[in-house]
């Protein structure tokens, strides 16, 4: 989580719209912190058997459980909503024709790396004036030929242009899901080995509280070797 956190800080460092997330970027530093300190905090009282440090220990795990479990929890509630408002975004972009110089720059490094063409309904979208970012560099069953009433058309040459056919939004929405889904995995997984660990935290606590029974050995001035001469001396009556 601290190197993701650090990759992302670095990549969108540049980015006009870093003070936007440079909360959100803060949290996950201190969220990542937090897990990283905390299991040595709970390996030093397991060492030292520190009841307190351990208490400590559990507590902040417990903590930080509760709160993976609360965003989890909130990004499925939330889900639709962000992939309706993805949708608005992409298809206030149509038509094309008319869209502004930011909007088309976004849904070309969409295409790019998405290796789609369009929004919804494909390449006919661009109509005459077809984005070069549609060009096809992927498997052929991806693609279509480039329609003759189309900019990317060429005539003179033998084999025809071919250009993405799937549209970009479903794909979009494909990624995002799986994207949560990632995210919804790696968060029950952590939230498994952290109820895990408080689970080892209160038994050692349970143990530590447990009274051990010692064998107190006193010492006395008053007590004389002959006393103990017997246990030397052979038994005279067996």
């Amino acid at each position: 989580m601290l190197a993701g956190t650090l990759f992302s800080h670095g990549q969108y460092h540049a980015d006009e719209k870093i003070e936007e997330m440079i909360v959100g970027i803060n949290a996950m530093y201190a969220m990542s912190i937090t897990i990283l300190v905390l299991p040595i905090i709970g390996l030093y009282g397991v060492c030292k058997e520190k009841r307190w440090v351990l208490i400590v220990f559990t507590v902040g795990i417990i903590l930080c459980s509760i709160f993976v479990l609360y965003v989890a929890v909130h990004v499925l509630i939330v889900r639709p909503v962000i992939i309706e408002l993805m949708s608005n975004f992409y298809l206030s972009m149509q038509p094309m024709n008319s869209s502004s110089e930011v909007d088309v720059k976004i849904l070309t490094e969409t295409q790019i790396e998405l290796e789609c063409c369009g929004v919804q309904q494909g390449y006919v979208e661009w109509g005459y004036n077809i984005s070069e970012s549609c060009l096809c560099k992927g498997a052929v069953e991806d693609c279509v030929a480039a329609p003759r009433n189309s900019s990317l058309f060429q005539p003179a040459e033998d084999t025809p242009v071919m250009i993405y056919k799937q549209p970009c939004l479903p794909k979009l929405i494909s990624h995002l899901n799986v994207a949560i889904n990632t995210m919804m995995g790696v968060s029950m997984g952590l939230i498994s080995l952290w109820v895990l660990s408080c689970a080892l935290s209160i038994a050692i606590l349970c143990q530590l509280r447990e009274k051990k029974d010692t064998l107190v050995v006193a010492y006395s001035r008053e007590a004389k070797s002959g006393n103990y001469a017997v246990l030397a001396e052979p038994a005279e009556l067996t």
